[in-house]
């Protein structure tokens, strides 16, 4: 049987999500990602994990057909079973979508989609991925620091991350009799390909958004990853109910 503990990460296929799974498995943490269209960048990630001497596995998931969820569940017992593990340990809720968009112009349909997305999916999936998983693992999800400044277009972005961190501590609460911690990472602005590189393609507001930090820039993927992996090791085994927020000190 296995000793190693196991992290599954979803939309682990590209930018912070992608970072995460190599962070963790630096760790010694055997990794699963999901991805929802990018099989080939899923594959990399894995081979990538692999070549560094890690144990890593992708699966499909779209977190906008909550109707999948049970069959994905089962597709992760046979990955389990495969590890000969009786379960894994941490669940990082990541995957995610991005949009700017004023509040006059959000359609409903635009609204269900961020609602599955990024709350009713995440609530749903981590309910049936609970049995799967082991005592004294942690669940980590994934915020954004305009839960606490606002920034606008995010109207509903950020309402379904301010709803997961409400969520965050009543996972801690109830989950707490297995052992497994909660906490929530908010990041602020990243440069990665998320909402079509918003910040990546566009200098000025890249420029813009670095004068609001007292550090001088905006953050990279590995700002953020390491601290995910941190939260999935024994150091981090007293921190639960926490929002951490990641991002350099922006409009502090």
């Amino acid at each position: 049987m296995s000793n190693n503990k196991i992290a599954l990460v979803t939309g682990g296929s590209r930018g912070l999500g992608k970072d995460m799974a190599i962070k963790i498995a630096q760790k010694g943490i055997d990794v699963i990602i999901t991805w929802r269209s990018k099989k080939v960048e899923a594959d990399e990630v894995v081979s990538a994990i692999e070549k560094s001497g890690g144990r890593a596995f992708s699966l499909q998931l779209d977190m906008n057909n909550l109707s999948s969820f049970q069959d994905f569940c089962k597709t992760v017992r046979e990955v389990l079973a495969a590890w000969d593990a009786p379960g894994f340990d941490f669940l990082i809720n990541n995957a995610g979508m991005g949009a700017t968009v004023p509040f006059e112009k959000v359609t409903e349909s635009l609204f269900d989609e961020f609602l599955n997305v990024h709350f009713k999916g995440v609530y749903f999936l981590t309910q049936q991925l609970l049995p799967l998983m082991n005592q004294h693992g942690g669940i980590i999800n994934i915020s954004s620091g305009t839960t606490r400044f606002a920034n606008p277009g995010y109207s509903v972005y950020a309402s379904m991350k301010g709803a997961v961190e409400t969520l965050t501590k009543y996972f801690a609460k109830e989950l707490g009799s297995k052992g497994i911690r909660a906490n929530i990472i908010a990041p602020g602005p990243i440069e990665t390909d998320f909402n079509h590189a918003a910040i990546r393609s566009n200098p000025e507001l890249k420029n813009r958004l670095s004068a609001l930090s007292p550090l001088g820039r905006v953050g990279n993927a590995d700002d953020i990853g390491s601290v995910v992996a941190f939260l999935c090791t024994d150091d981090a085994k007293w921190i639960n109910g926490q929002r951490i927020e990641v991002s350099g000190g922006i409009n502090v």
